[in-house]
């Protein structure tokens, strides 16, 4: 059967995509003008829109709700204006949950508020409630997503909130999400690791036997031959900082500034950079999603991972005891 869903911040399609391939259909909520035209040439159902102008009534056949709310204020390359107000938006969850009313422009950057979002959705009209949430954002904002739990657990959900490293569900770039599921209607668990985490100098077929390989970026892009990327990201514009990885080990964390990355042939020579393709399929898109409008490169970097977006959205979507039995 297949069940409905509506994507809040939906962004190019990553959780989309993710959740078609768990046969979980329905439209995205996308306010930016360049990913709703990469949604809109994917076939994807889309709102062009402010998430806060809509709610669950608009959708009442949607039973799953996910969302990855803006990051900007949150990450580490950004302000920081979200990480020095996590007490205040953590107050703000408590508040929602109380029944209270939260204005965003309480806080220092508007898109900070937006995190609060889901939640309303989540809990302001609870006759059209949700069976299953799945919720990503930058691993700073987890401590939103463990009060967004408790609120979650009074309203009757099961809850499961935590740290997932994306090369361990089949995503061949070391990328680290803060995630939270829940559900209604049974127990939920964080999706169990498919793959072995990454350890720099540990050799793919090293580790726990009982998992697989991590997938490295020349598995990803075999027509590219060997190549080694030069990351400039996190290094403060030092170059003596710059970060080297081989094509035989996953790629870094992929921003909007992945256009930017330097390749290198074995011999050291410049190989042209990664195209749009070649940077999607790094988040674990086709290599054939239809890239379209512009800023494409903070489209790809700002998406949500197509195989850890499948994963969490089977853990939602699926008992707790059903995924044990089943392994």
């Amino acid at each position: 059967m297949t069940t409905q869903a509506v994507h809040l911040f939906a962004g190019p399609g990553g959780l989309d995509a993710g959740a078609l391939e768990r046969n979980v259909h329905g439209p995205g909520i996308e306010w930016d003008d360049s990913a709703v035209a990469t949604r809109r040439a994917a076939g994807l159902p889309t709102i062009h829109a402010d998430v806060r102008k809509h709610g669950p009534r608009d959708f009442p056949q949607a039973t799953v709700l996910t969302a990855g709310p803006p990051c900007q204020t949150f990450t580490i390359a950004g302000g920081g204006s979200g990480r020095a107000e996590l007490a205040r938006i953590v107050e703000a969850v408590k508040r929602l949950g109380a029944g209270e009313p939260v204005a965003y422009n309480d806080f220092a950057d508007e898109r900070t508020g937006l995190i609060l979002e889901p939640l309303r959705w989540a809990i302001s009209d609870f006759e059209c409630g949700y069976n299953a949430i799945v919720l990503e954002q930058v691993p700073q904002a987890l401590p939103v997503w463990e009060a967004y739990a408790e609120v979650l657990r009074d309203h009757g959900y099961s809850v499961a909130t935590g740290i997932l490293r994306t090369e361990q569900y089949g995503v061949p770039q070391t990328r680290r999400r803060a995630v939270l599921v829940a559900r209604l209607d049974g127990e939920v668990e964080l999706p169990k690791p498919i793959h072995r985490p990454y350890r720099p100098g540990v050799p793919q077929h090293e580790g726990d036997p009982q998992l697989e390989p991590w997938l490295s970026m020349g598995e990803a892009l075999p027509h590219r031959g060997p190549f080694t990327v030069v990351s400039n990201y996190g290094t403060g514009g030092d170059p003596k900082k710059r970060g080297r990885r081989t094509s035989a080990e996953p790629a870094f964390t992929v921003t909007g500034k992945i256009s930017r990355l330097r390749l290198l042939d074995p011999d050291g020579c410049e190989l042209p950079r990664l195209t749009p393709s070649e940077a999607g399929r790094l988040q674990g898109f086709p290599a054939d999603w239809p890239w379209s409008g512009g800023d494409i490169s903070q489209q790809i970097g700002n998406a949500c991972p197509t195989p850890l977006a499948a994963a969490l959205i089977e853990a939602a979507t699926t008992p707790a005891r059903t995924l044990e039995i089943a392994a």
